[in-house]
């Protein structure tokens, strides 16, 4: 179990940010039948043909040998998120500029109690360029596997962030870990995460940086060369591959039009229009159009999260969609 003791200034300090590279290698781990599947079989079966397509690349064969459950990760290949919105480019840049001798000793680490790598691994993981060589292989695995869903994934973690952050602001750690995950809990001043390994950190002052995923369960990042970093499942998940078939017409769709229909559906959680443009696959204007009507409806109302704007549907939207 590792044990994250809290002091007075880590409120304050504590942040959200995404990680795509993290998303990348798990990603990869899971179709690669590294990591357990758990709630992501959908999607597995929908990305398997791109996987088959580039999984003989032997950079990409190597980052999938490095995946494993639990145990240390090389801490190069998945960087936690030194600042909040990174894109991929931004954490491929952050890999390729890793020292040699960094690399291979985070490898070396990895390594340890996993089995031989056989010949075409050891000529990467051994080479002179290995770094160069496996953000090669994260930037293929990049855009066969995570690229075309981007919208939805970063739309999905945006969503928990405004979620979570409000939480943690408004009512404090409890409430903020309350749900995370089963297997993190608060007690008096110390968070507790069933996680391989038996640590005690102390934030110090520094902080803890939040990170939701997609394609991992509970980890931690608490390295000294990196921001102490919490990462765990986001919420729904399921919006990577639930339909986005135009249903059937019903009742209300003939009533206030299929997009609209839709909007008021999907809004039974408050939702920002980013998020609400990759659920539905229209483009962020076409979503504020529509919002605007429903607002002036009466059906939805808008409010300010931080940085945020977040739609939600009103008492009548309920009533309506109840009436459904």
């Amino acid at each position: 179990m590792y044990r994250i003791v809290v002091g007075p200034g880590d409120l304050a300090a504590s942040r959200f940010g995404v990680a795509p590279l993290i998303e990348v290698h798990s990603a990869l781990g899971v179709v690669a039948g590294r990591m357990p599947v758990g709630p992501l079989g959908p999607w597995v079966e929908r990305v398997r043909p791109a996987y088959r397509r580039v999984a003989g690349d032997p950079a990409l064969r190597a980052l999938a040998f490095l995946r494993r459950p639990h145990g240390y990760m090389a801490d190069f290949v998945v960087p936690p998120p030194a600042r909040p919105n990174l894109t991929v480019a931004d954490q491929l840049a952050t890999v390729r500029a890793t020292p040699l001798d960094q690399a291979r000793r985070e490898l070396a680490r990895n390594l340890e109690g996993l089995p031989e790598p056989d010949a075409s691994l050891r000529e990467v993981l051994e080479a002179p360029d290995v770094v160069e060589r496996l953000a090669a292989g994260l930037e293929t695995a990049w855009r066969a596997l995570l690229e075309p869903d981007w919208p939805v994934l970063r739309s999905i973690v945006e969503r928990d962030i405004v979620h979570r952050a409000g939480r943690l602001a408004a009512y404090g750690w409890a409430a903020a870990l309350d749900g995370l995950s089963r297997k993190v809990r608060w007690r008096d001043g110390v968070i507790e995460a069933d996680i391989h390994g038996d640590a005690t950190y102390r934030l110090g002052g520094a902080g803890l940086t939040f990170v939701p995923v997609v394609f991992a369960e509970l980890g931690a990042a608490l390295e000294q060369d990196w921001p102490y970093t919490l990462m765990y499942r986001a919420r729904g998940v399921a919006a990577l591959w639930e339909s986005r078939e135009p249903r059937g017409e019903d009742a209300l769709a003939r009533l206030v039009g299929r997009t609209r229909a839709d909007l008021l559906r999907v809004l039974a959680e408050p939702a920002t229009t980013s998020w609400l443009s990759a659920r539905l696959r229209m483009s962020v204007g076409g979503i504020g159009d529509h919002l605007a009507v429903l607002r002036e409806s009466g059906l939805v109302t808008r409010e300010r999260s931080g940085r945020s704007v977040l739609y939600r549907r009103t008492a009548v939207g309920d009533v309506l969609i109840g009436a459904d």
